[in-house]
């Protein structure tokens, strides 16, 4: 068994790939704006009455001030609320564009051809890291006339390429002390074991340990310039990493199953069968007499037939490899959704050999 698990394959991959350095990462920025000179597709202000509110308060901001009267009474056919989105990575300085997405938040028919007035955008501290303004791109067209609609792609969502200017800068502590911190993506304690021994074994012994299954601790020098090139020359070191543990992903909504290389399947018998039911209904009129004064009745006659196909025992073979596992679950000849079912059941039988996630 030790034997088989020392010649166990695995594939050469660059640290930058299994960890990132602690500290440098990417925040997510957000904010409420208006967009305006719509045509005619914005939001209907009688059931969305934030948007009059906020044309309202734009429009103080500019030194015109509406009666309470007249503001509640607005309708803006050519403005739509909208949530303004991006990410702001690590080391934005002030300046940088950004691009960002927005997306209607009220009932508008359309963003296409609109403009993105001022937006402040902030983070999860409340505070603004960015402004955002632009003329929207819509990847979509769409018509309307008499009752009839074409609509190609989504038109309540766009982007605005290079919209948003970085205001504030978010400090990281990327310099601060005498060691940096990688990141695994993900809890593996062979892995973490990996990475230190690599380190020092090209860059040196003793600069790296394992502080647990997915943070190593590395000595890195102290002047910020000489740091930049050690994190460079570190993310480009290769290793051999093991196979990750055996785990099937179930998408539960779209009904998608996905299998990594480790999974094995054990000996075991599956019965599988289908349950249809099918539902008619057939409208049926009743017609009176002539000159019975009677009135013209309309009923429905409902037909409900149930179809249950007989399901046949099938055994399933010993699968040591990933190319015998798909073969022998195509050979039960089941739908991606009854697959779930059945992978449920087969790992409860303890035939299947690995982690199940529903996602």
């Amino acid at each position: 068994m030790l034997s088989m698990a020392l010649l166990a394959p695995a594939h050469a991959i660059r640290i930058k790939e299994v960890a990132a350095v602690q500290g440098v990462r990417s925040n997510q920025l957000t904010g409420y704006g208006l967009v305006v000179g719509l045509d005619g597709t914005g939001d209907q202000t009688t059931q969305m009455p934030y948007t009059t509110q906020s044309v309202a308060n734009y429009l103080q901001q500019l030194g015109v001030t509406l009666p309470a009267a007249t503001a509640s009474q607005l309708q803006l056919k050519n403005v739509a609320a909208v949530i303004v989105t991006t990410t702001l990575p690590a080391f934005a300085q002030p300046g940088q564009m950004l691009d960002v997405n927005v997306s209607s938040m009220g009932n508008s028919k359309s963003l296409k051809g609109g403009t993105l007035i001022a937006t402040p955008l902030r983070g999860a501290d409340g505070q603004i890291y960015a402004l955002a303004q632009g003329n929207l791109i819509i990847g979509g067209a769409g018509a309307s006339a008499a009752g009839s609609k074409v609509q190609i792609n989504h038109l309540s969502a766009g982007r605005v390429p290079n919209g948003a200017q970085v205001e504030r800068s978010v400090p990281t502590s990327l310099n601060d002390g005498d060691s940096v911190s990688l990141d695994l993506n993900s809890a593996d304690f062979e892995t973490a074991r990996r990475v230190a021994a690599v380190v020092n074994l090209k860059l040196g012994s003793g600069l790296a340990r394992a502080l647990d299954g997915r943070t190593v601790q590395v000595q890195a020098p102290v002047d910020a310039n000489a740091r930049v090139s050690f994190i460079a020359q570190l993310e480009e070191l290769t290793l051999e990493i093991p196979i990750p543990a055996a785990r099937v992903v179930i998408n539960a909504r779209t009904g998608s199953v996905v299998l990594n290389q480790a999974v094995t399947l054990g000996p075991c018998a599956v019965a599988h069968g289908n349950l249809s039911i099918t539902i008619s209904s057939q409208p049926i009129i009743s017609q009176p007499q002539p000159f019975s004064n009677g009135k013209t009745v309309v009923a429905e006659q409902a037909s409900i037939q149930i179809k249950q196909e007989p399901g046949i025992l099938i055994q399933l073979p010993n699968s040591p490899l990933l190319s015998d596992v798909v073969r022998a679950l195509n050979a039960l000849g089941a739908t991606p959704q009854d697959l779930l079912a059945i992978l449920q059941a087969i790992k409860a039988s303890g035939a299947l050999n690995a982690e199940l996630e529903v996602i």
